[in-house]
């Protein structure tokens, strides 16, 4: 949902130029359009789908890893879309292709969640859609661990052709094993480069920063989702947003040894279908354990050919990001276990 021709600051976004029409009045007329088949719905509730699909039995168990994927899935209605590749077709691979991960968050599942759900996807656990552009977020989380709870929160500050769309984050908590919980958050923040919409962006983090806070403290948490933001770029702060929380980030620890890139004075973003592991993508994972779960990173992977059609065009406007994560049952957590006997 990003304007493509917005300036920068102090740099020029160098952005693959759409194919279709963009921008607010667009997507008030594809509102008009499909209004047909927009419902409201307040939903965050999870679609469990037992017979036939792919689940874990949970154990008594003290680690594991979870193979995890983060997706936008470039679900805006075909006029409008910026991804290379057909819709319904393409939606229909995602659904299958995302078999492979174990806890997937999608962003921008909006005109084409039938598609994405029932085009082949097999995860036990997914998380009822709220329904399309305006009223939803087309946010969802996939997953084959129980998912307990699940919160849909919408944005306080929006910029743009984003303010016609209830972006925002879904916050949900999984069992991963017996008496093992983690919170799991999915992202989509404002779009675009301009000062207005960088602002905004920042300010959805700190609200987001606030609400894990508050609802996951001292619980071991993952946020994965679109960012729309740079570490290189001046206009975003994430620092503000992840040190507080103390939050790693995947891409960081694997790819960066763990240094965080410097700001760029005229950074200018690549172009988003180009990425390799090692260029810093907008789609990201931060973790963070507990004092029941200590998290280990193994493999980050920027998925371009795992995403492709026939005709080598991606699925997406986007790149999928995957993390391996390994996770066990802290030492503390054990000795106060064992002291407790």
């Amino acid at each position: 949902m990003s304007n493509k021709n917005l300036k920068l600051m102090h740099a020029q976004v160098i952005w693959k130029q759409p194919k279709k029409l963009t921008g607010p009045l667009a997507v008030l007329g594809i509102v008009a359009l499909f209004a047909h088949s927009i419902k409201w719905s307040h939903s965050a509730s999870i679609t469990p789908v037992f017979q036939g699909t792919f689940g874990y039995d949970l154990v008594a168990a003290t680690s594991g890893e979870l193979s995890l994927l983060t997706y936008n899935v470039a679900g805006l209605p075909e006029i409008i879309s910026s991804a290379p590749s057909r819709r319904v077709a393409s939606m229909k691979a995602i659904s299958t292709r995302i078999n492979a991960y174990d806890i997937v968050n999608v962003q921008e599942d909006f005109y084409y969640h039938r598609e994405l759900y029932n085009g082949g996807n097999m995860h036990r656990y997914r998380t009822r859609e709220k329904t399309g552009i305006p009223f939803g977020d087309g946010l969802n989380v996939l997953s084959k661990y129980p998912v307990l709870k699940a919160d849909r929160v919408p944005w306080t500050d929006c910029h743009g052709a984003d303010c016609f769309a209830a972006k925002g984050f879904l916050y949900t908590r999984l069992e991963i094993a017996q008496d093992i919980f983690v919170d799991v958050y999915n992202i989509h923040a404002t779009a675009a480069d301009n000062e207005q919409a960088a602002q905004a962006r920042n300010n959805n983090l700190l609200q987001l920063g606030r609400y894990i806070q508050k609802y996951s403290d001292k619980q071991a948490v993952i946020v994965m989702g679109d960012f729309n933001a740079h570490y290189a770029a001046h206009w975003d702060e994430l620092p503000l947003f992840y040190e507080p929380l103390g939050l790693q980030d995947a891409w960081v620890v694997l790819q960066k040894q763990g240094v965080t890139p410097a700001v760029i004075e005229d950074f200018t973003p690549s172009e988003k279908l180009t990425l390799t592991d090692t260029c810093e993508s907008i789609d990201k994972i931060f973790f963070r354990g507990s004092s029941e779960i200590e998290f280990t990173p193994r493999s980050y992977k920027v998925e371009n050919r795992q995403f492709q059609n026939g005709q080598g065009q991606a699925l997406s406007d986007h790149c999928a990001v995957s993390l391996n994560l390994g996770w066990r049952k802290s030492q503390l957590s054990k000795k106060l276990s064992t002291a407790q006997l």
